[in-house]
């Protein structure tokens, strides 16, 4: 059964998997992911909060090289990938991996969507997958 790189930051594998976060009860602040003292009042008082599965594009690169630790690919299977600052309505901005790498087929304010791709085939032969956002088709 495939499973979450990280248990803690989505609901992976459901069928309608969304990015957990959390907010503050003392000053409304939205997290990803998860911390356990807010970063803008430094109060402790987090709730999870599943965040919004649709977004927009902000700011976008491809990474063109092998990443370091605790990068998973080998080496000589690695493709150039997009990276991207996705800001989830009006909640809260996430980084993470995009599905596209051509920036032909990349902008700054396009619609992306929350999906969960394969990262890597762990020792004992299960797949493991990573949160990714890909465009929306209009």
């Amino acid at each position: 059964m495939p499973r979450a790189i990280a248990s803690d930051i989505s609901t992976f594998p459901s069928d309608d998997a969304r990015l957990v976060g959390c907010t503050c009860g003392s000053c409304g602040a939205t997290v990803f992911p998860r911390q356990d003292h807010c970063p803008n009042c430094g109060r402790d008082e987090m709730s999870d909060v599943l965040l919004p599965r649709t977004g927009t594009l902000v700011s976008w690169t491809t990474q063109g090289f092998y990443p370091g630790y605790p990068y998973k690919e080998a080496q000589s299977d690695f493709q150039p990938f997009g990276v991207g600052l996705v800001q989830l309505d009006d909640v809260v901005q996430v980084e993470g991996r995009l599905t596209e790498a051509d920036p032909d087929k990349l902008d700054f304010g396009m619609a992306v969507e929350l999906t969960f791709i394969p990262f890597y085939t762990d020792e004992e032969g299960e797949e493991v997958y990573t949160f990714a956002f890909a465009p929306v088709e209009r």
